[in-house]
């Protein structure tokens, strides 16, 4: 165990979470004890170097099946990791952190960016994020709330 001690905030197997930060105020999440980093969906994703450091720049998507309100990423490469996708193909990524608002408690967490676009939910919190303080309650859903009903509505579908 290590020396943290926390008080345990129940989460829902899918939450609506915040990365108010990179102007993202509503993504849907899914809560995955399964990975061990958490993973953002991103297009575009492109290095370079800002001041000697390296930088990657992509392009976020809150809402799922749709490209409305995409912003624009600009943030220091904080790591790599090798991620091995469910097909077992190995790919490095980049890896950024950003402060995620998850049920009420924001907490620092490290994001891999890939492109997730054939998935359903944009956004994945692993067990980094999830050991600060988190239980998973898998029959539990959006206990950290919902946004109003036209945010809800935008990320629905469209033709």
């Amino acid at each position: 165990m290590s020396g943290h001690h926390y008080s345990s905030t129940p989460t829902g197997w899918r939450e609506w979470v915040s990365l108010a930060d990179i102007g993202l105020p509503w993504v849907k999440a899914k809560v995955d004890t399964g990975a061990q980093t958490s993973a953002l969906h991103a297009t575009g994703i492109t290095e370079f170097e800002r001041d000697g450091a390296p930088w990657v720049r992509f392009t976020a998507h809150p809402w799922q099946l749709s490209d409305d309100d995409a912003v624009e990423v600009e943030l220091p490469v904080h790591d790599r990791r090798t991620v091995r996708s469910s097909s077992g193909h190995a790919q490095e990524r980049p890896v950024v952190r950003v402060d995620v608002e998850l049920v009420g408690r924001r907490i620092p967490a490290e994001f891999t960016l890939t492109d997730r676009d054939g998935m359903a939910f944009r956004m994945l919190i692993g067990r980094e994020a999830l050991r600060q303080g988190y239980i998973v309650d898998a029959a539990a859903s959006f206990l950290g709330g919902k946004p109003a009903k036209p945010i809800r509505r935008r990320n629905r579908a469209r033709a």
